[in-house]
C-alpha cells in the first residue's frame, strides 16, 4: 500500500512539473503595455537624465508559434557605460503602427568615462490581432508585417 501511495505521489509531482507555468497560461492576444524587464521604463527613471541611444541595427524576429509572436532585436551604443538602455513599446495605433522608443537613462550626479558602451538586446513584442502592421524604432520604419 505504501508503494502505491509513493508511486502516485511521484506520478503527480512529475505530471505537475510538465504542465505550463502560470506565466504561460496567462498569455493574451495583444501586446502588453506593462512590460517587465530590465530594459523597460520604470517609475524610478523619473529622477534620471534621459539621453539618446544610438541604434545601429534593428530587425523584427517572428517566432514560429501560434499565435505568431514577435520580438525586436536591436544593437547599438549608449553614450557612456553609466547609461542604461530603456525601450518603450507603444501598442498599435489606429493605423496599426507600432512605435518603439529606444533611449538611455543615467544618474546625472555620477562621473563616468566618456566612451560609448555597446548593447545588443532582443525585446519581446508579443502577439497582435490579425492585420498588417508597421514597426518604427526611433522614428525610422524597420519592418512591415502581417499576422
Amino acid at each position: 500500500m505504501k508503494q502505491i501511495i509513493f508511486l502516485s505521489a511521484i506520478f503527480l509531482f512529475t505530471l505537475n512539473a510538465c504542465g505550463p507555468s502560470m506565466d504561460e497560461t496567462t498569455n493574451n492576444q495583444t501586446p502588453s503595455t506593462s512590460q517587465p524587464g530590465e530594459y523597460f521604463p520604470s517609475p524610478a527613471d523619473s529622477v534620471l537624465m534621459r539621453s539618446k541611444a544610438f541604434v545601429e541595427e534593428a530587425s523584427l524576429l517572428t517566432l514560429e508559434s501560434y499565435p505568431l509572436q514577435f520580438s525586436l532585436h536591436i544593437s547599438g551604443s549608449l553614450p557612456t557605460p553609466c547609461h542604461n538602455l530603456r525601450v518603450a513599446v507603444s501598442p498599435p495605433n489606429s493605423e496599426n503602427k507600432v512605435v518603439v522608443d529606444a533611449y538611455s537613462v543615467a544618474d546625472p550626479d555620477v562621473i563616468c568615462a566618456q566612451v560609448l558602451a555597446p548593447f545588443d538586446v532582443t525585446i519581446p513584442l508579443g502577439s497582435f490581432p490579425t492585420g498588417k502592421y508597421t514597426l518604427w524604432v526611433n522614428g525610422e520604419i524597420i519592418a512591415e508585417f502581417q499576422t
